[in-house]
């Protein structure tokens, strides 16, 4: 029954009902004398065991939730964190003039979440989303189906997929773990180029702040997230071509990201 499964101490096991038995956690509290079939039983038990090796949640149920939209996740893609809805707050407060047009450039899309919900946001701007993964972008692109405009997806390492365009907002969550680094060990199922960037975590966010000027237009902006030691030596990394330079901690006051401006 439902009640003995409650009861036992099987991590996310509420949340494993659910996606068995397709019921909410109401449901499964108001029925807590269900009998599982046969097939069900073998369905909950193949997942408890599957979570309780370590494969996150989100890969189990196919599905991750990100501000105010829900996506597809595969193990080709990193599973959305909440940290990252806060380069949203910083790029809707950015261009709070609905009417605005923007050309936006999404560097390293993996599952699209920050494309697609500006796009859902501001349907009348241009948003191009890049990735060097194949598979993710075809996640991506199962996902930009529940936006109304289309969003141009390339294949391609950073800007190589983007020759000759010009953008007013690049925008971009790269891989920023130092190569090594314990954090890692929780993250064994996530795809590890998406992860980790040389010795220090910069390798990819030196390349784009590098790159970064020959693809933006007048005085264009740089939104880029990070780890929570990273912010200062970026600033400087910045202060070269970039004014402007404002830094952002997140929901749990970790320095997250920062934003810059073109230089005339």
């Amino acid at each position: 029954m439902i009640k003995n499964y409650l009861k036992n101490q099987s991590k996310d096991i509420a949340q494993l009902l659910s996606l068995t038995l397709g019921k909410n956690h109401a449901w499964l509290l108001a029925n807590d004398d269900y009998q599982l079939s046969e097939t069900q039983a073998c369905q909950l038990n193949a997942l408890i065991k599957k979570r309780e090796q370590g494969v996150p949640f989100a890969y189990l149920s196919g599905t991750k939730g990100f501000y105010h939209l829900d996506f597809k996740v595969t193990p080709d893609t990193l599973i959305p964190r909440p940290e990252t809805e806060l380069l949203i707050d910083i790029v809707l407060d950015l261009f709070a003039d609905k009417t605005k047009p923007c050309h936006l450039l999404d560097l390293g899309t993996g599952s699209g979440i920050i494309a697609i919900t500006l796009a859902d946001k501001n349907p009348h701007w241009h948003i191009t989303a890049t990735d060097f993964s194949k598979k993710a972008l075809t996640v991506a692109k199962q996902n930009a189906t529940i936006v109304t405009n289309e969003i141009d997806f390339q294949q391609g390492s950073w800007f190589e997929a983007v020759p000759n365009t010009h953008f007013d907002l690049i925008i971009s969550n790269p891989p920023y773990i130092e190569q090594g680094s314990s954090y890692l060990k929780n993250l064994t199922y996530e795809p590890q180029s998406a992860l980790t960037s040389g010795k220090d975590g910069l390798d990819a966010i030196r390349l784009i702040i590098e790159n970064a000027p020959k693809y933006l237009n007048k005085q264009g902006y740089l939104l880029l997230e990070h780890g929570f030691n990273q912010q200062q030596e970026i600033a400087q990394l910045l202060e070269k071509d970039f004014f402007n330079i404002q830094t952002f901690n997140d929901y749990n006051y970790n320095q997250r990201a920062i934003f810059a401006q073109l230089k005339l």
